[in-house]
């Protein structure tokens, strides 16, 4: 048996039962919720409470975003729908239909991670059209962030879930 063999063997190499993967969800849902429209948490915290350069920063952080969002949701978004469509319609057959482990453990990432761009752009939205600021635009912002908080912790109790579902019915000679 060949070095490369060996190591496969101790490392089990299927997705949810891989410490990898994990992490990369953990990362994923931290980062996320951290970053509400493309602008850091901590700013809007220093702009509600009333540091001036703060507030103005977040201002402009907010408004170049949302323009941001909303360009792309008007030049690309058909397309970007269709594709994204597309991909994680392949990976739910791939995952849940022909049973590919790294399939479901990408759709179970990419879904939710749709919903929240989705939200992204319909808050980015709502920003521009009401012309949020000030404390209206806190709100909104925080909105927005326990939206995406529910939105993830739901995500990684069904990942969590089916996660244990697959590695209880792998036996441990991966059949």
């Amino acid at each position: 048996m060949d070095l490369i063999e060996t190591i496969f063997e101790l490392i089990d190499m299927r997705s949810f039962s891989n410490l990898w993967f994990w992490i990369v969800l953990a990362v994923l849902w931290s980062s996320t919720s951290h970053w509400v429209l493309g602008v850091p948490w901590d700013m809007v915290q220093r702009a509600r409470r009333g540091d001036e350069q703060g507030v103005e920063d977040l201002h402009d952080m907010v408004r170049i975003n949302c323009n941001r969002i909303l360009y792309i949701a008007q030049e690309t978004g058909l397309l970007l729908a269709g594709f994204g469509c597309f991909v994680l319609t392949t990976l739910c057959l791939l995952g849940f239909v022909y049973g590919n482990e790294f399939s479901q453990a990408l759709f179970l990432l990419g879904f939710p991670m749709t919903l929240v761009a989705l939200l992204a752009t319909f808050t980015a939205h709502r920003i521009i059209r009401d012309g949020l600021t000030g404390e209206a635009l806190y709100k909104r912002m925080h909105h927005h962030r326990i939206v995406t908080q529910m939105v993830g912790v739901l995500s990684i109790l069904v990942t969590a879930m089916w996660g244990m579902l697959v590695n209880m019915s792998t036996s441990v000679l991966g059949i």
